[in-house]
């Protein structure tokens, strides 16, 4: 579930050792501090700390190319007016447990939010419930919305097309981005099963990431603007990203595109802005999503207790080495730890967050404890 916003009292000089090691700093902390800095770029509070919420929860996952190292452009986005502050997310067309939401060019995550819990309000009414979704921006980390569906006993699909960064197999030119899907399911005790995967061979975030940290990549991430592959961060970002399984991690990228755009209304390919490189238009991201009631299926006790002995089934299915891992499991570990130790930010990302800030306090490790969910 998300993280609660909470207080925490900051004092100087708790984290030792070099300004250029990574500094760690609580998740509540991390929040409060990033909702700040979106408030004073003009959102309302509440959006702000959905915003944050939404970014901290992939830095708690160690989903860290979706977290707030996002923040610098979307305050640069919010300042230059390219993302509406304030919008006025509505259902413009609505046919039983049909909907198309415009999100009027709001931030994806407050977009995203929105739309959630008007297919939530619809659920138990239509037991199952389908979100078109237009008008929007980049939305963040998927998981961070279907693990909330899960959390109420639904299953959902969610599909998200992005801007142009991998070419069509067999083609040179940007046309697809990585074109991310994510499903979720609650598994009784245990925690959901949450599937989220950009259809390129990585998420371009991670290459952005890369960048900024100065890292190279790993060989058959992406490919240079001349279609060579290549291990350089900066060329593979003047490339393109490569999808994952060749052709049918292109087809899939094909399929999510279709629901996102074609279903909604929204930009396609090309038309989609890009985050960084488009700073004098909107975006005009599309989204896809269905929620399914399990209960409308079998009775959710029942579910429940099948979906743990299916987890121990495959957890028992004889590891090749190692153990057997199911989806999102690593990302629950890695939580499980930051919320305890903190999360550990570049020295570049503490940077941009403490110019950004409205505060004067540096950015460090809250000393009132470990952060509550």
């Amino acid at each position: 579930m998300p993280v609660k916003a909470t207080g925490g009292r900051v004092e100087d000089n708790v984290v030792e050792g070099a300004p250029d090691e990574n500094r760690p700093v609580t998740s509540a902390r991390l929040q409060e501090y990033c909702a700040a800095i979106l408030s004073a770029a003009g959102l309302p509070d509440t959006d702000a700390i959905t915003v944050a919420m939404s970014l901290v929860d992939a830095n708690l996952r160690g989903v860290h190319s979706h977290g707030v190292s996002r923040i610098p452009i979307y305050v640069d986005r919010l300042r230059r007016g390219l993302v509406n502050k304030d919008p006025q997310v509505k259902v413009v067309r609505e046919t039983g447990g049909t909907l198309v939401v415009d999100g009027d060019n709001g931030m994806g995550q407050v977009v995203m939010q929105r739309s959630l819990e008007l297919a939530q309000q619809r659920l138990p009414a239509h037991r199952t419930v389908s979100v078109a979704v237009r008008g929007s921006n980049h939305y963040g980390s998927g998981a961070y919305f279907a693990r909330q569906a899960a959390a109420f006993d639904a299953a959902i699909f969610l599909y998200g097309n992005a801007p142009a960064t991998m070419a069509a197999f067999g083609g040179r030119d940007r046309f697809l981005g990585t074109n991310p899907y994510t499903f979720a399911v609650p598994a009784g005790d245990r925690e959901p099963m949450v599937l989220d995967m950009a259809t390129s061979v990585v998420a371009r975030g991670k290459i952005i990431s890369a960048a900024q940290s100065g890292d190279t990549i790993p060989e058959g991430w992406a490919v240079d603007p001349n279609g060579m592959p290549t291990t350089d961060a900066d060329a593979a970002l003047a490339g393109s990203v490569l999808p994952f399984g060749g052709p049918k991690g292109y087809g899939i990228a094909l399929v999510v595109e279709v629901m996102a755009a074609m279903f909604s209304g929204a930009n396609s390919g090309p038309e989609i802005g890009d985050l960084y490189e488009d700073l004098d238009r909107p975006q005009g991201v599309g989204a896809f999503f269905t929620l399914y009631d399990i209960d409308a299926f079998v009775p959710v006790k029942q579910f429940a207790e099948r979906m743990e002995l299916l987890y121990s089934a495959i957890k028992d299915s004889g590891p090749a080495d190692g153990e057997v891992l199911l989806p999102g499991e690593l990302e629950e570990r890695a939580a499980r730890r930051h919320l305890q130790e903190g999360i550990l930010l570049p020295p570049a990302v503490v940077a941009q967050l403490e110019n950004l800030s409205p505060e004067s306090t540096p950015l460090i490790l809250s000393t009132d404890g470990p952060p509550r969910k």
